[in-house]
């Protein structure tokens, strides 16, 4: 008893992997992520390892994880995977207040992101 399976939304040399909720602007996110897209995974995370970005290191393990699925629950090749897509989504938003001089308040706002890191395996090409 129970629900039916969900068809997959990837295709078959497809993996994905998620981190949500990071501590950092999409806009500052993006940068980093616009590094990576379309690359080779061991360019992508050489690449990653010697960012200096904080964030960095946060990317390279959501790689890691896309790497991973697609090795042990997609069966591919992990040195034919093509980093395909990486988008990023804005989370919530803590406002914070400080105050200011002369009785008024500055808004401090926190912003969180999303990452998602789809990676493909590809066929050699001689």
């Amino acid at each position: 008893m129970g629900k039916p399976k969900r068809e997959r939304t990837l295709a078959d040399n497809e993996a994905r992997a998620m981190t949500r909720m990071i501590r950092v602007s999409p806009r500052k996110l993006n940068l980093v992520a616009a590094a990576i897209r379309g690359k080779k995974v061991g360019s992508a995370l050489a690449d990653l390892t010697f960012s200096r970005k904080r964030i960095a290191q946060d990317v390279k393990k959501t790689l890691m994880s896309a790497i991973a699925n697609a090795e042990n629950n997609h069966d591919l090749d992990i040195d034919n995977l093509v980093v395909a897509e990486a988008h990023v989504g804005k989370a919530f938003v803590i406002k914070r207040f400080q105050a200011r001089a002369r009785g008024r308040v500055g808004r401090i706002e926190k912003p969180f992101s999303n990452l998602t890191i789809v990676v493909r395996e590809v066929e050699e090409t001689a």
